[in-house]
């Protein structure tokens, strides 16, 4: 694969968590959450973005979230489970991108705001469309997941370089 080739960044929020009297790492998903967990997956899979791999959080709810989502894909990309995604800042997410390999052209990045949302703020120079407008003024709620697209390697992702393509939340 060449290195000059679109990549393309799904940042998905994990689905709405309920708060039972665990450790913030351990709640685990609403019935709600449950829920908007398979249809974004379903709204993810009609994207057509054929997802190489998926880092995701191991907070319990994104990997349920994850669990639930990837069953209406149409084949299970390699998942990693990642510990640096909890609670991570935007800048320390680019980081671990940055170690991807450059034969994944598409990944799907399953965590937690604020560092989601800002992540997409900070990468995305440029915005398609009413994307933008769109993530702005909705946030990013539970669930919801933005699509970015930039060139070159993982190891040139850096602020600014990408390109907001897609946003979709559950109420939309």
């Amino acid at each position: 694969m060449s290195v000059a080739e679109p990549r393309r960044i799904v940042l998905f929020r994990h689905a709405k968590a309920d708060w039972p009297q665990v450790i913030d790492h351990e709640r685990p998903l609403a019935e709600r959450g449950r829920k908007d967990a398979a249809v974004a997956g379903r709204k993810l899979a009609d994207t057509g973005i054929p997802i190489d791999l998926a880092l995701c959080s191991t907070a319990l709810r994104t990997r349920e979230t994850w669990k639930l989502a990837v069953q209406e894909f149409p084949h299970r990309p390699k998942t990693v489970y990642e510990e640096r995604i909890y609670e991570a800042s935007p800048g320390e997410l680019i980081a671990l991108l940055n170690e991807t390999p450059d034969d994944v052209r598409a990944l799907v990045l399953i965590g937690h705001n604020p560092g989601i949302q800002g992540l997409a703020d900070v990468l995305s120079g440029q915005v398609n469309g009413d994307a933008g407008e769109r993530m702005h003024s909705r946030g990013f709620p539970a669930a919801a997941f933005a699509v970015i697209s930039f060139d070159g390697s993982w190891k040139s992702l850096e602020p600014g370089v990408a390109t907001l393509l897609d946003y979709w939340a559950p109420s939309e």
